[in-house]
């Protein structure tokens, strides 16, 4: 209960700033100064474009990399200011031939462009990231853009971001949002894409807003470079490589500019075990993040008291640890059993008013969820028992905590329900069937069952059936990506 209540003053917190950054029309120019670049007809000559460098890491991605490549190449910027780096770690010689075979694509059409290998995935994305910067050409690069395999920005994409690093020496990252090729596809991704909402239109423009930090989402972002090096370079210890250099930076007193007019294209992983993949490698790495940095926080020197309170508090102790344990045990393992034993009384403002909050503020800044609201609330309810054993996991650095799994993509450029679902294949049946979510399916529907019967003053039964249902058809992957739930 203590724990939810944590998680209750946290959420209305970043609404309460996210709402009043929305009622005044706040923007980010309001605190740091932004400026077309002079001379941005590019006719006029490229002397006062610093030099950027566009950093694609990738690894087997056959479905996208033309996608990614391709955008990148389009980004309006004097081509003599500007190289595109594609980091390739794929081990399939067939999908590394072809992306070489796009990269000399575009340089034949006079684009800088480089095509980049390693001999080994040591450090995964950030060991590319890290080999990338250590090139001649990069090391004269001002800034850094990076993206995804996934990722398409807009041809004015570093026109929009690159003024606020130009002329705020103390600005180290300037994010953009992520928009979604795929957020209508399916059920599953339309639940994703209101989680992502809410972290955006939330807890990243409170966090800009307040005290001009927020965790870089390791791609549609542009970085100064010295701000890297500054922080200590790219490190693999974790599987959250962008929040630990952005922790890294915040302690060398940089700032960051999170700009949610600016958008850029990406894919929500389209099946529920890569789904649930991606948010136990984030849930595990952020945890893990804050074992090894809580000290360093605790003791910088570069900012204030209040800024390391809500680091260690709130960024990292509330959202990374208390938001998935008391969402897991407290619905998923407390009320239930509670039906059982008499004795155990719950007061009604911790099982009833604590998740009514959590449902309005998670849906204020975008009322046009309000429709899946429900299958949100049960499907969270399902992944929060998933983030629980990752965050466990990384905190405690039990087996598998740095463990790094690439998320399949399906790769196509349009949008809405013109996006394939991945083909069907044959796959065993550990494959096919979550057996997690089944065994807790039986046991959310016998404690249903007992306290239908035995109700007694409290009765859960109702939601307890509709949550069993939820882990039920979850553990059998049912996730609405059949056509007819399109």
């Amino acid at each position: 209960m203590v724990m939810s209540v944590m998680l209750v003053v946290e959420a209305v917190y970043n609404s309460v700033v996210s709402l009043g950054v929305k009622a005044i029309g706040w923007r980010p120019e309001w605190r740091f100064k932004w400026k077309p670049l002079d001379g941005a007809d590019e006719e006029k000559g490229s002397a006062h474009f610093p030099m950027v460098l566009v950093q694609i890491p990738m690894y087997n991605e056959l479905e996208v990399y033309k996608l990614s490549i391709a955008a990148a190449c389009g980004l309006q910027w004097p081509k003599d200011r500007i190289m595109v780096q594609v980091l390739d770690d794929s081990t399939d010689p067939f999908i590394k031939n072809l992306v070489e075979l796009e990269c000399e694509h575009w340089a034949n059409k006079g684009v800088n462009i480089k095509y980049a290998t390693r001999t080994s995935r040591k450090g995964f994305k950030a060991g590319a990231l890290k080999k990338g910067m250590e090139c001649d050409y990069a090391r004269q690069s001002e800034y850094i853009a990076i993206f995804d395999a996934d990722f398409q920005p807009e041809p004015d994409f570093l026109l929009r971001t690159v003024p606020f690093l130009l002329h705020n020496p103390e600005v180290a990252l300037v994010q953009a949002r992520w928009s979604f090729v795929n957020g209508t596809t399916s059920l599953l991704t339309r639940v994703q894409k209101m989680f992502y909402d809410y972290h955006f239109k939330v807890e990243q423009e409170a966090g800009s807003a307040t005290f001009a930090f927020f965790s870089f989402n390791g791609t549609a972002g542009v970085w100064r470079t010295i701000a890297i090096r500054d922080a200590g370079g790219w490190k693999d210890r974790t599987t959250v490589e962008d929040m630990d250099l952005a922790v890294r930076a915040t302690l060398k007193g940089w700032k960051f500019v999170y700009v949610g007019d600016i958008r850029v294209k990406s894919e929500l992983p389209s099946t529920y075990k890569a789904y649930c993949r991606q948010q136990f490698r984030w849930s595990s790495g952020g945890a893990n993040l804050f074992r090894k940095m809580a000290k360093d926080v605790l003791f910088a020197k570069d900012i204030s008291l209040v800024k390391k309170i809500h680091m260690l508090y709130s960024f990292f102790f509330v959202r990374r640890v208390v938001a998935p344990t008391a969402a897991c045990i407290l619905f998923n393992v407390i009320i239930p059993i509670s039906v059982t034993v008499p004795e155990l009384y719950l007061p009604v403002w911790g099982v009833a008013y604590i998740p009514m909050v959590l449902t309005i503020v998670t849906v204020i800044r975008h009322p046009k969820n309000l429709h899946i609201m429900p299958f949100w609330i049960l499907f969270e309810s399902v992944m929060t028992l998933h983030r629980m054993r990752a965050a466990v996991t990384g905190l405690l650095e039990l087996e598998g905590f740095n463990q790094w799994t690439v998320t399949k993509k399906v790769g196509n450029d349009l949008e809405d329900t013109e996006v394939p679902l991945l083909q069907k294949t044959r796959k065993r049946l550990r494959d096919r069937v979550n057996f997690l979510e089944i065994g807790f399916s039986v046991f959310l529907f016998l404690c249903a069952s007992y306290n239908l019967v035995f109700h007694g003053t409290r009765s859960y039964y109702l939601y307890m059936y509709l949550q069993g249902l939820a882990f039920l058809l979850l553990g059998l992957n049912f996730t609405g990506t059949c056509s007819c739930c399109q």
